[in-house]
């Protein structure tokens, strides 16, 4: 349901603003209002982008890659959104949504079961937003704090711990999922039967 879709992603964006200017831990205004302008830039960015890709590669703009677009841009800036510049989100936000159509694109061709695009949205555009953090980070906004990302002039130090930790989750994760869905496999089984699955799991 298109509709619901979009109010979906109308109520994630509005939420938004409570998870990451929410998250300074402090009621710091003026970091509290410059975390809301990046995090509603990217979205709006990653919107923009999705629907511009969209057109060029399905020739039409498309609505749900326009709402994953703004999702992607949401959860691009979220490990970045208090330590860089408006318009360093902007850039983040549009290469988000870019990416986000690229990966709809290429998981639908290796036939990978993903329908609304989570995989491409929250694991694609969540690791280019961990590794933008080295990229835009600048150590004005919040001193002492990250130091500047590679792009203004701090070097691959801030980089290389962004990737360290993208590489280091995705290893646990990977194990420990494996072996608690082998043991879902091994005891109740991971799939309902092949009848009820065409039948329609909602039915």
């Amino acid at each position: 349901n298109i509709a619901l879709a979009t109010l979906g992603t109308f109520v994630l964006w509005f939420g938004w603003f409570g998870f990451n200017p929410g998250s300074t831990m402090a009621a710091d205004f003026s970091a509290i209002g410059r975390i809301a302008v990046t995090t509603n830039t990217a979205a709006a960015g990653g919107a923009v982008a999705a629907s511009i890709m969209a057109w060029i590669f399905l020739k039409k703009p498309d609505l749900t890659m326009i709402l994953n677009g703004s999702l992607a841009g949401l959860v691009a800036i979220t490990a970045p959104c208090a330590f860089v510049s408006v318009p360093s989100s902007l850039v983040i936000g549009l290469a988000a949504g870019i990416l986000v159509v690229l990966s709809v694109l290429f998981f639908d061709r290796v036939k990978v079961d993903d329908p609304v695009g989570a995989i491409s949205v929250h694991l694609v555009c969540g690791v280019f937003g961990t590794l933008a953090l080295g990229l835009f980070a600048q150590d004005q906004f919040m001193p002492g704090t990250t130091g500047n990302g590679l792009l203004f002039g701090g070097g691959l130090k801030l980089f290389l711990a962004q990737l360290a930790g993208v590489v280091s989750v995705g290893i646990f994760v990977v194990v420990s999922s494996l072996i608690f869905w082998s043991i879902i496999k091994a005891t109740i089984g991971l799939r309902v039967p092949p009848e009820e699955e065409m039948e329609g799991l909602d039915i």
